[in-house]
């Protein structure tokens, strides 16, 4: 990359922050509320519960190390690429490595939103911090992040100026029952779902026994999400993932925190709309479950799948059979026979470019949406 690039781009992410970090719900109406005005001003999160209900169509973005894996460990074509770290059993001091590879250099949140646009979408999740711990954002809280890595930028600061300038809204995808690097985070002896590697010997880098505090990782996420609603502007959604770890231990569940932190959430954006997949509590304000769910919900429903055949990351084995018009078609027919939104993931390029097949595909699909 150029180096006048990279200082446009650290300028860039300087004024994204200064731009947004002051938002507050007494604030204009968010831009993606636009015709929303009244029910707005009666009650944010219901005019936002309108809106989803409506919106029928969104993005999901899956990018971070995980997208750099193939070839570092072996094949992992067994597994999605984002669970490598997991599945290969590839110790926390070794994965951080990637960090100094992690470019970002075609990462263009520009072309993304506007893609967005033209596909017919109304909305943008990304994963601010997957199941690894690494984030996209400038967290104070962690050295473990883009701004730290040889991009040196905050992608969430990018996204979030682009989504707020065409009025998508945005989500923040966050990795809560699941993290393979703090120290304190849940772990196998005392959680189900996966929450860590097996390793063998056990990692010297997580606490265990007297010495894990779970609050402390409590804390710590309450703390980024705290980040993610005060520097970026006006958010659609909190969107956690990680559900069989909660699932697994319905007597331990109240050391989460959960409703605390939803209630937290709604306290400083009041618009933004909670959801942990399936759902954990119940209190969520909307469901959220992969590919060919056939349930019910009495909230706002949101299925999600992929452009690739199986992984979310990026995974070069599965390049072959990515989804096309056609196929997006039928999905977006389905889910709406539902009453749900569709949320189709691309999984970027390990230098944040957008799959060429999938930029055609969804260019394709916003002219026949125009059309209907």
């Amino acid at each position: 990359m150029k180096t006048f690039q990279k200082i446009r781009w650290t300028l860039l992410s300087v004024v994204i922050g200064i731009g947004l970090c002051g938002y507050s719900s007494a604030d204009e109406v968010p831009t993606y509320l636009a015709g929303y005005e009244d029910t707005y001003a009666e009650n944010p999160r219901e005019a936002a519960l309108e809106w989803f209900r409506e919106a029928e169509f969104g993005m999901f973005i899956h990018y971070g190390l995980y997208s750099l894996a193939e070839g570092h460990w072996g094949d992992v074509h067994s597994s999605p690429a984002e669970w490598v770290q997991l599945r290969a059993k590839i110790r926390p001091s070794e994965y951080e490595k990637l960090a100094g590879k992690f470019t970002a250099e075609n990462f263009d949140a520009d072309f993304i939103t506007d893609l967005a646009v033209a596909a017919g979408m109304k909305y943008i999740n990304i994963t601010t911090r997957h199941h690894d711990g690494f984030c996209l954002f400038d967290s104070k809280y962690t050295d473990f992040k883009s701004t730290k890595s040889a991009a040196k930028r905050d992608l969430i600061a990018e996204l979030a100026e682009q989504c707020q300038k065409k009025g998508l809204g945005l989500f923040f995808y966050y990795s809560h029952g699941r993290d393979w690097r703090h120290p304190h985070a849940p772990n196998r002896d005392e959680w189900g779902g996966n929450p860590r590697p097996n390793y063998d010997p056990p990692e010297e880098s997580y606490k265990y026994g007297e010495e894990h505090d779970l609050q402390l990782y409590v804390e710590y996420m309450k703390n980024q999400i705290t980040e993610l609603l005060t520097h970026y502007g006006p958010v659609a959604g909190i969107w956690l993932d990680g559900r069989a770890v909660p699932g697994s231990r319905p007597e331990k569940l109240h050391e989460l925190k959960l409703q605390e932190l939803y209630d937290y959430i709604h306290s400083l954006q009041p618009q933004v709309l909670v959801s942990y997949k399936q759902g954990v509590l119940g209190t969520e304000d909307f469901k959220a479950p992969e590919r060919n769910f056939k349930g019910e919900s009495k909230v706002p429903l949101e299925i999600c799948n992929t452009m690739q055949p199986h992984a979310w990351g990026y995974d070069r084995d599965d390049d072959v059979g990515h989804k096309t018009p056609d196929d997006v078609m039928k999905m977006l027919a389905g889910t709406k026979s539902m009453k749900a939104n569709l949320l189709l993931n691309i999984g970027p390029l390990p230098d944040g470019s957008v799959f060429p097949d999938d930029i055609t595909t969804l260019r394709e699909v916003g002219k026949r949406l125009k059309q209907q």
